[in-house]
């Protein structure tokens, strides 16, 4: 089949996690036999401000690390959406578009387009931002792909879209895996922006007061880091890093001895069961995860097996203290995390899960490339994908 993407940036992972899982899910339709091309806006502001900052060296970086992911960048005044629709069987529209854009795409699916057209919602807004939202229009869409139940819900009782599927991120296991070497920069390491003051507090109770009190070695990397965050690390004794990219984040991984997830707001009030892509990348890549308070509605893993929860400060810095004392209850932990990413949660099990959607919106693609998962993992990803 031919996948056509349209996204924030596939090349610029700056501030744009969903880059991330993109990246893993063209990799496996690839691997699949599938042509999937993905086209991104020339101006986006991920890729404006990682060039700014990085010149060219890091979308360099990014070309070296997936030779066969080359994006097309266009310009919304003169981009020749029949051209580039021309043979497509599946466009996914990300939300981060321009809503010109989307309503562009979708007329030319009421017009007779012969494609499934399919809009992907990897964001909060739907919540936070309602207005934002409701200026898509949708009416051309076949569904929507929300990457958390909630988001599912808010589509279909909004009246947004008549059908949405629960389609959460993954990870790009041929990517973040575990890495040798006996190598230790430090105790802890945290891989994240600053943000919108959407978990300032959180990040000053479970990251960096336990890190104070332990007296760790820790590093921070990320961006959109205000000057009182900068102060407060450097306050606690630990070192900012600045930007990362995503391709280098296995090798930093492995280096440390645990990491850490603190979701936004968002998504521990009212969000319930959408884990970030990080927390997939931390567990693919087998150093132990401590959380944060977040709800895992939707079961997707073993809390208190797969990674640890930490109520409070306190219970972090106790957290903290085990798995980088304990060496075989460390092992154990990531051991059971890698061990529930890869059998459940992988960026080819959420292309299967997609080309179940696609048959069921009515495209077929026989070709035996398209047949090449066991059927146990068939069953597990027909459970996972079937709307509700």
């Amino acid at each position: 089949m031919r996948f056509v993407l349209f996204c924030h940036s596939i090349s610029s992972c700056w501030n744009n996690g969903n880059a991330h899982f993109l990246r893993g899910v063209m990799r496996e339709m690839q691997a699949l036999g599938h042509q999937v091309c993905a086209y991104e806006p020339a101006d986006g502001w991920s890729r404006a401000n990682l060039t700014a900052d990085f010149t060219g060296l890091a979308l360099e970086g990014f070309s070296g690390s997936f030779p066969l992911l080359r994006p097309q960048t266009y310009r919304l005044n003169t981009l020749d959406l029949d051209q580039v629709l021309h043979g497509a069987d599946v466009v996914l529209v990300h939300e981060w578009n321009d809503p010109q854009l989307v309503r562009a795409i979708g007329r030319k699916r009421l017009e007779g387009g012969r494609f499934v057209l399919l809009f992907h919602d990897t964001h909060h807004r739907a919540l936070t931002a309602p207005g934002a939202m409701e200026a898509y229009d949708l009416d051309g869409f076949d569904g929507v792909l929300a990457f958390g139940e909630v988001i599912r819900q808010i589509y279909l009782k909004k009246g947004w879209s008549r059908r949405a599927w629960t389609w959460h991120e993954g990870a790009d296991i041929s990517h973040f895996r575990p890495r040798g070497g006996d190598r230790r920069d430090g105790d802890l390491v945290w891989i994240g922006n600053w943000g919108d003051d959407e978990r300032s507090s959180e990040l000053h109770r479970f990251l960096l007061e336990p890190s104070h009190r332990l007296k760790l070695k820790t590093a921070v990397y990320g961006v959109r880091y205000p000057q009182p965050a900068l102060e407060a690390l450097e306050h606690h004794d630990i070192e900012y890093k600045g930007w990362l990219a995503n391709h280098r984040v296995p090798a930093v991984f492995q280096r440390y001895g645990v990491t850490v997830h603190i979701p936004r707001r968002p998504y521990v009030e009212a969000l319930h069961g959408i884990p970030t892509i990080r927390v997939f990348e931390a567990l693919a890549c087998a150093i132990p995860l401590i959380c944060s308070p977040w709800h895992d509605t939707e079961g997707l893993f073993r809390p208190g097996v797969d990674f640890l929860v930490a109520r409070s400060g306190e219970e972090m810095t106790r957290l903290l203290r085990q798995v980088l004392c304990d060496r075989a209850f460390a092992r154990e932990l990531s051991t059971r995390g890698l061990e529930t990413v890869r059998s459940r949660h992988t960026c080819r099990h959420r292309v299967l899960e997609l080309l179940q959607i696609c048959h069921e919106l009515g495209v077929r693609d026989e070709r035996p490339s398209t047949q090449k998962v066991d059927t146990a993992a068939r069953g597990e990803i027909s459970r996972a994908a079937s709307p509700l």
